[in-house]
């Protein structure tokens, strides 16, 4: 939790300082990240962290729940119900699509997620993930639930199982493209425009199959 002058500090260099750490995390996750060079590529001195923030895992966790927030705000207006006539998997595709678009243009809040989603202590893994997952979940059940309403899924399909294996493969989906060697037969690294669309929807289809009424 930032401390008080964190929030009163100048909105130009709260954001200095906010873009440095995102960058310095994001290239070297939270063991590597360096306040030495974040406060030199902020231009503060580094002692001023520690009069924003507790200490270094506080820091950290900040910085991921900013970029989350982020993200989720950029993506608010696909996580809406599917249009009248829409498939849930047409919408769901197509949110794909925004969320992967997303993360290619903005390579700081992808370098975060996947620093915080390959994060490898425990403690700090589940101080930043947590939050995310139930950002994730928030946006996402009710697009679920309009699947539902809509009768497109199974009527024993469990929405609550779904929406957790949906939460573990929309960070796949934001690094498998831009990262070589994590999508083990799809290809999507390196694909862009309708190529990286129809991966993306193959790899919907599949996620979705066990739940989709027939």
């Amino acid at each position: 939790m930032p401390r008080p002058t964190w929030a009163n500090l100048e909105a130009a260099r709260r954001e200095r300082v906010l873009h440095a750490a995102m960058a310095e995390f994001g290239r070297h996750g939270y063991s590597g990240g360096s306040l030495n060079v974040i406060a030199r590529e902020a231009g503060v001195a580094k002692g001023s962290l520690f009069q924003y923030f507790d200490d270094k895992f506080d820091f950290f966790a900040h910085v991921a729940e900013q970029a989350s927030l982020r993200v989720y705000d950029a993506m608010l207006p696909s996580l809406q119900q599917p249009a009248p006539g829409e498939s849930f998997v047409d919408h769901f595709v197509g949110l794909v699509d925004v969320w992967i678009a997303y993360m290619a243009e903005h390579p700081l809040e992808r370098a975060v997620t996947a620093a915080t989603t390959m994060e490898l202590d425990p403690e700090v893994r589940r101080a930043v993930r947590e939050p995310v997952h139930r950002l994730y979940a928030q946006g996402l059940r009710p697009i679920l639930e309009a699947g539902v309403n809509n009768g497109e899924f199974r009527d024993d399909a469990d929405l609550d199982a779904l929406l957790s294996l949906l939460v573990l493969v929309l960070p796949h989906l934001a690094l498998a493209p831009f990262e070589p060697g994590l999508d083990a037969a799809l290809e999507l690294y390196g694909t862009t425009g309708a190529t990286r669309s129809q991966h993306a929807r193959r790899f919907v289809h599949a996620v979705l199959s066990g739940v989709l009424a027939k």
